[in-house]
C-alpha cells in the first residue's frame, strides 16, 4: 500500500507512545436548571493540549467511542483569525523543537501539519469502537494528504468514502481560477464490524410513493422485475409467467431478478404492477412506503440539507451576539454526520472542538428522540471555558430575548483541564496526582475488566485493584512508606470466600522466593519499574 513521508515522520510516527499520560482534573460540573428538558449527563469539555488529552482519555474511553467528528485546522495560511490556521503556533512550534528537533525549524507548513496530526490519529483509532466510525472535515489543501495518512493508520480497506459538502452557494466575484464551494468530509471506519450503513429517509425520497389504485396498503412505488443479467448467466432466474390476460410470457433476452418461488409470493400478495391498464410488457415490483427502511448514505451533500458556513456562523451570533468563529460548521451538518454514525447511547468525540457545535449537535439529536447520546470535547486553546462550554452552557439553559428566545435543550457536563503527569521524570510516581488516579492506571494497564474492578473501600483489602474467581490483582502501595511482599503481607490477605488461583501483587519490594510463588501462584511486580507505560 502506499504511503506517504514528509519531513519529520520518523520522529512522529511513534510519538503517541512517549506522550505523557496526564491525569485530568475536573474544575466544575454544569447542569442546566431543573425547568428544562431532561438530556444527557456525564457529557465532558476538556481543556488542554488535545494529544495529552486523548492519551488521558485511553483508561477510561479506549475502543468506547462510537463516533468522532474532527474539524482540525485547514493549514490554509491564514493566520489572521481566532486560531493560527498554519500551524505556526507557540504551542505547536515548541511542541515541534521537542519532538522533531532542530530540523523542525526547516519544516514546510505541510510537514509541520502533518506532524501535528499523525500522533492524534494514531490516539483516536485506539478510542474508536470497533464498530465506530470517524469524520474528518478538510478542505484541498489538506485533504489529499490526509487521505493517505488515514490509510495507514485506519487501513485501506476501512476508507468509506469522501463526501463533498457544499459548504456555500454563493460565488466570490474576487477569485480569479476556481473557486471553491464544498469542503471534503473523509469517513473511516474501525473495522469492518461496519458492513451497512443507513440514515433517515428525506421528503424527496417519499415524494416518490404515491397510491393510483387506492391500495390499502397505502403510498407505494415501483422497481424493475427484469435483471440486468443475461438469461444464460442467471438460468435459475430464466421461467415463464402468466400476465393479467392469463398469456404466458418470457423476456426475450434477460432474467428476472426474483427467485420463481418469491414471484409466486409477488402474486399472491398482489405486489406485481402490470400499468393502470394491466397491460405493461413486464411487471414491476410494487414498494410500500411504511415498509421502507432508511437510505443508505451518499457522498454529495447540499446546502439545502445540511446548511453552511454562513448559517454555522449565524447561529453562534444567536447565541452570543457577535461573530466569533470565520467559518463555523452549522449543526445540521454534524446531526446528520450522527444520525448515521451513532444511536441514542453512542458517546461522541470532537478534539479539536471549537465552538462546541458537536456538542449542540448531540444536544439537539438527543431532544429530538429522547436519546442519551455523551459527547466528549477536547479545545486545546484558551477559549474553551469562554466560548467552547459557554456556547454548551448556552444551548442546555436557553438563549436569546423575545421573539428570538431559543428554548433551552438541557443536560449537564463536567469542565476538565489537564494535570499533571503520573511519572515523573525519574520515572518514579507522582503521588501529587493522588492514589485513585494511580489505581485507576494500573487497573487499566493491567487489564482488568470494568466489572472485576475494585475500589479502595472495598470489604476485602485496601490494596485490591480487581478480583474474580481466577485472578486477584493486589497493588501494594502506600505514599508514605516502603511497602514489601512478604508472608505477613500474604497473612493479612483476606479474600472471603474468592479463592482465585492466582495473584498479581505489586509492591516495592519482595523477600518471597520465586519458587514458593509458582507454588502458590503469585506473580510479584515492582513498583514502578513494572507498571506498564503506555
Amino acid at each position: 500500500m502506499p504511503t506517504l513521508t514528509w519531513v519529520g515522520k520518523d520522529k512522529v510516527v511513534n510519538h503517541h507512545h512517549e506522550v505523557p499520560f496526564r491525569v485530568l482534573n475536573q474544575q466544575y460540573r454544569f447542569n442546566a436548571p431543573a425547568d428544562k428538558p431532561a438530556n444527557s449527563t456525564n457529557n465532558r469539555i476538556i481543556h488542554g493540549d488535545n494529544l495529552e488529552v486523548l492519551k488521558s482519555l485511553l483508561p477510561e474511553f479506549e475502543g468506547k467511542v462510537n463516533c468522532i467528528y474532527i474539524d482540525p485546522p485547514y493549514n490554509t495560511g491564514n493566520e489572521g483569525w481566532v486560531y493560527n490556521d498554519a500551524v505556526n503556533d507557540p504551542k505547536i512550534k515548541k511542541w515541534l523543537g521537542q519532538v522533531v528537533g532542530k530540523e523542525g525549524e526547516d519544516l514546510s507548513r505541510h510537514d509541520k501539519w502533518l506532524c501535528m496530526m499523525y500522533p492524534r490519529l494514531k490516539l483516536l483509532q485506539r478510542l474508536l469502537a470497533k464498530d465506530g466510525l470517524i469524520f474528518v472535515s478538510l478542505d484541498d489543501v489538506e485533504a489529499a494528504h490526509t487521505r493517505v495518512l488515514l490509510d495507514e493508520i485506519f487501513g485501506y480497506g476501512n476508507f468509506l468514502t469522501a463526501i463533498a459538502w457544499e459548504k456555500r452557494y454563493t460565488r466570490s466575484n474576487n477569485a480569479k481560477l476556481f473557486y471553491s464551494l464544498k469542503d471534503t468530509i473523509l469517513v473511516y471506519r474501525k473495522s469492518t464490524a461496519v458492513s451497512e450503513l443507513k440514515e433517515g429517509r428525506t421528503e424527496k425520497a417519499d415524494a416518490n410513493y404515491s397510491n393510483p389504485n387506492n391500495d390499502e396498503r397505502g403510498l407505494w412505488m415501483t422497481s424493475s422485475y427484469v435483471n440486468p443479467a443475461l438469461k444464460e448467466k442467471r438460468p435459475n432466474l430464466s421461467y415463464l409467467i402468466l400476465n393479467p390476460s392469463n398469456q404466458i410470457i418470457e423476456h426475450p433476452t434477460h432474467a428476472w431478478k426474483y427467485s420463481q418461488e418469491e414471484h409466486e409470493r409477488h402474486k399472491s400478495e398482489d405486489r406485481l404492477w402490470w400499468g393502470q391498464d394491466g397491460e405493461a410488457s413486464y411487471p414491476r415490483l410494487k414498494l410500500f412506503l411504511d415498509e421502507a427502511s432508511g437510505m443508505v448514505p451518499v457522498d454529495l451533500w447540499s446546502y439545502q440539507e445540511t446548511g453552511t458556513t454562513d448559517e454555522g456562523g449565524f447561529e453562534i451570533k444567536e447565541i452570543f451576539g457577535s461573530a466569533i468563529f470565520d467559518t463555523p460548521k452549522p449543526t445540521r451538518l454534524i446531526e446528520r454526520i450522527l444520525k448515521i454514525a451513532t444511536d441514542e447511547n453512542s458517546i461522541i468525540l470532537d478534539s479539536f472542538a471549537g465552538s462546541g457545535t458537536t456538542a449542540h449537535a448531540v444536544l439537539k439529536l438527543n431532544s429530538q428522540d429522547n436519546g442519551n447520546r455523551r459527547f466528549i470535547l477536547v479545545e486545546t486553546m484558551d477559549y474553551a471555558e469562554t466560548i467552547t462550554a459557554e456556547r454548551v452552557r448556552r444551548v442546555m439553559n436557553g438563549y436569546g430575548d423575545g421573539s428570538k428566545t431559543v428554548a433551552g435543550l438541557g443536560g449537564s457536563f463536567d469542565f476538565y483541564n489537564v494535570g499533571e503527569a503520573l511519572f515523573l521524570p525519574d520515572e518514579n510516581l507522582n503521588e501529587a496526582v493522588g492514589i485513585a488516579a494511580i489505581r485507576d492506571y494500573v487497573a487499566y494497564t493491567e487489564g482488568i475488566p470494568e466489572s472485576d474492578r475494585c475500589a479502595q473501600d472495598n470489604p476485602y483489602l485496601p490494596h485490591l485493584l480487581g478480583l474474580n474467581t481466577e485472578m486477584a490483582w493486589i497493588f501494594n502501595y502506600e505514599t508514605d512508606s516502603v511497602t514489601v511482599l512478604d508472608l505477613n503481607y500474604l497473612a493479612g490477605i483476606k479474600l472471603g470466600a474468592a479463592k482465585p488461583a492466582t495473584a498479581i501483587i505489586y509492591a516495592d519490594r519482595c523477600l518471597l522466593d520465586e519458587a514458593f510463588m509458582r507454588q502458590h501462584g503469585i506473580s510479584f511486580k515492582k513498583i514502578p519499574r513494572d507498571i506498564t507505560r503506555f
